[in-house]
C-alpha cells in the first residue's frame, strides 16, 4: 500500500510510476511502449469519456469511426503533416504469415506483401478528409461536426504511463465549415470545452491560450491549448484545438456548392484529448499516501466498511449500510460496501485511501447503539463522527465541498509557482530551479523561441487568450515586445 510509496519530494517521477501500478490503474504490457489499462483505470478514464462525450453532442456533435489503417500516399498530400508524424509512424509492409523453414517458427510471407503500405494511425486527418470528398457536395452538407473515439500509434522510444505510450486512447474531433469565420469558432468553441471539463470536473484549472507557429499542430494554420501545472513544476498540454484553414480540403479536394452556386474549398478543424489526462489528474492532485481523485471522476464516491468482531454486529451494521447505501444511490452517489472477511478494516482502510476514494465511512457497534459513524475525507484526511439521520445530503454536500477544495488547492499551488522574468538571467535562474509557469516577453521570432528552448529547455507553453498588453522587450534579444507569453519546462 501507501508505506511503500516512494516520497514526492525524494523522487516525483518515482512516486508517480509507483503509484498507477500500486493504485491498479495501469502496467507496462509486454508489448514494448505499449500498457494495459486496468479496471481501475478503465473506470475513472469511462467517467471522462462519458462526461465529454455528453458535452460534444450538446454542441451539435455526433460520433463515427474510421479505419485504422491509412495508405501511405494519403501522407504525401500534406507536406507539413507528414512531416509532423513520419519518424513515428507504424507502418504494416504484410499481410500474412507461414511456418519458418524448421517446421515450428513463425515468419512473414515475403510472398505476401502489399502494393502499398498502411501507416497505422498517429491521427486521422488523411483518411477522414478523403472520406468527407464523398460527403460533402453543397452547402447544405455543411457544418460536418464529427467526434470519434479511438485507438492511435505514434511510435515513441522513451515511455511512461498514461502520459507518453506507442498507443494510447483519445478521441478526436474533424469538422467541416462553409466559412474560415465559422472554422475558427468552432476551434475556439472547442478548447473551451475542454477548459470547462478540466476544471469543473477534472478540478484541473488550466491556461487557455494559443501556440506559437513553432509549437502548432502539423498541418494546422493555429492551435489553441490548455496547460496545466503539475506538482513538480512541469506544465503538461493537456487538450488542443486546431484551425487547419482549407490545407486537408485542398490536399483531398473537398469542394462544396455555395448558395450563389460557386465551387469553394471547406474550411476545417480538428480537436483531441488523450488519456494523458489520466496523468494530469494523478500529478496534479494526489499526495504521499496515494490517489486524490475529484469526486465526480471517482468510479467509487463513498466506501463503507464495517468494524466488528461478532456475526451479529456485523448483521446489524449490514442493516445499517444497506440503508445508506440505498439513500446515496437514490442521489446519484457511486457507494460501495465492503464487508469482504478476508481482509482487516486498517487493510481497506489503506487500499481506498491509496485508491483516493474521496468518502470513507467506518460503522461499528458503538455507532450501532449511538445511531453515528466515523466519515473519512480523502482530501484532507479529517475524520469526524455524524449521525445516520440525514447523512446522504450531508454527503452530497460533501462531495461537492471536496470538489472545490481540491480545485482550490490547485489553483492556489499554481498561482504560488507563476513566475514573471525580465531578464534572460533571471529567466534562466527560475528555469534551472523549474518553479513552474514564467511569463516573460518574447519578440515573436522563430528564431528567439528555439534558442530559448536549445539552452533551457523551456518552451513556450502558449500565448495566453487573457494575456494583457504590456509594451516591454524580449528577455533575449532586446527586441519590442506587447504581452508576456507563457514559458515552462514540459512532459
Amino acid at each position: 500500500m501507501a508505506k511503500g510509496l516512494t516520497k514526492r519530494e525524494e523522487n516525483y517521477s518515482q512516486w508517480y510510476n509507483e503509484l498507477v501500478t500500486k493504485a491498479d490503474l495501469a502496467e507496462n504490457s509486454s508489448v514494448r511502449g505499449c500498457m494495459v489499462i486496468k479496471p481501475y483505470g478503465y473506470a475513472i478514464w469511462e467517467k471522462m469519456r462519458d462526461a465529454l462525450d455528453k458535452m460534444f453532442k450538446d454542441t451539435g456533435h455526433v460520433n463515427a469511426y474510421f479505419p485504422l489503417f491509412i495508405p501511405k500516399s494519403f501522407f504525401t498530400k500534406e507536406a507539413s503533416h507528414v512531416d509532423g508524424f513520419a519518424k513515428e509512424c507504424a507502418v504494416v509492409t504484410h499481410y500474412r504469415l507461414k511456418t519458418g523453414s524448421d517446421g515450428k517458427s513463425i515468419v512473414v510471407d515475403e510472398d505476401a506483401k502489399l502494393e502499398e503500405e498502411l501507416i497505422v494511425r498517429p491521427t486521422s486527418e488523411t483518411i477522414i478528409w478523403s472520406t468527407y470528398k464523398n460527403w460533402i457536395q453543397s452547402y447544405r452538407d455543411l457544418p460536418l461536426l464529427i467526434n470519434q473515439w479511438a485507438n492511435v500509434v505514434r511510435w515513441e522510444m522513451r515511455t511512461r504511463l498514461f502520459l507518453r505510450t506507442a498507443e494510447f486512447l483519445w478521441q478526436e474531433g474533424h469538422t467541416a465549415h462553409a466559412t474560415k469565420a465559422e472554422a475558427i469558432e468552432e476551434a475556439k468553441r472547442m478548447i473551451n470545452i475542454y477548459s470547462d471539463f478540466a476544471q469543473n470536473w477534472m478540478a484541473l484549472p488550466v491556461i487557455m491560450g494559443e501556440k506559437s507557429e513553432n509549437e502548432r499542430f502539423a498541418g494546422a494554420l493555429d492551435t489553441y491549448t490548455i496547460e496545466a501545472l503539475m506538482q513538480d513544476g512541469k506544465a503538461l498540454q493537456s487538450g488542443t484545438s486546431h484551425f487547419l484553414g482549407q490545407n486537408f480540403a485542398k490536399a483531398f479536394d473537398v469542394k462544396f456548392a455555395t448558395k450563389e452556386g460557386k465551387e469553394e474549398y471547406v474550411w476545417a478543424t480538428s480537436w483531441g484529448v488523450s488519456t494523458r489526462l489520466m496523468g494530469a489528474l494523478i500529478m496534479a492532485h494526489s499526495d504521499d499516501n496515494g490517489l486524490v481523485l475529484p469526486p465526480k471522476l471517482a468510479p467509487i464516491q463513498v466506501v463503507i466498511i464495517p468494524i466488528h468482531k461478532t456475526a451479529e454486529q456485523l448483521e446489524a451494521i449490514n442493516q445499517k449500510a444497506d440503508t445508506l447505501c440505498k439513500l446515496l444511490k437514490d442521489k446519484g452517489i457511486s457507494v460501495k460496501y465492503d464487508n469482504r472477511d478476508t481482509q482487516t478494516p486498517g487493510w481497506k482502510f489503506a487500499e481506498y485511501e491509496l485508491k483516493g476514494v474521496p468518502v470513507r465511512i467506518a460503522i461499528g457497534p458503538r455507532d450501532i447503539e449511538n445511531n453515528t459513524f466515523e466519515i473519512a475525507r480523502r482530501d484532507t484526511l479529517e475524520k469526524k463522527i455524524i449521525s445516520i439521520d440525514g447523512a446522504d445530503v450531508l454527503i452530497e454536500s460533501l462531495l461537492d465541498e471536496i470538489q472545490n477544495n481540491i480545485y482550490k488547492k490547485a489553483i492556489d499551488f499554481r498561482a504560488a509557482n507563476t513566475h514573471t522574468a525580465n531578464t534572460y538571467e533571471e529567466f534562466k535562474t527560475l528555469v534551472k530551479n523549474q518553479v513552474g509557469f514564467i511569463k516573460a516577453h518574447w519578440d515573436g521570432t522563430k528564431v528567439t523561441e528555439e534558442i530559448i528552448k536549445n539552452e533551457t529547455k523551456a518552451t513556450i507553453r502558449c500565448i495566453p487568450f487573457d494575456a494583457e498588453i504590456e509594451n516591454g522587450t524580449c528577455i533575449y534579444s532586446g527586441k519590442p515586445s506587447n504581452k508576456r507569453v507563457l514559458f515552462a519546462i514540459s512532459y
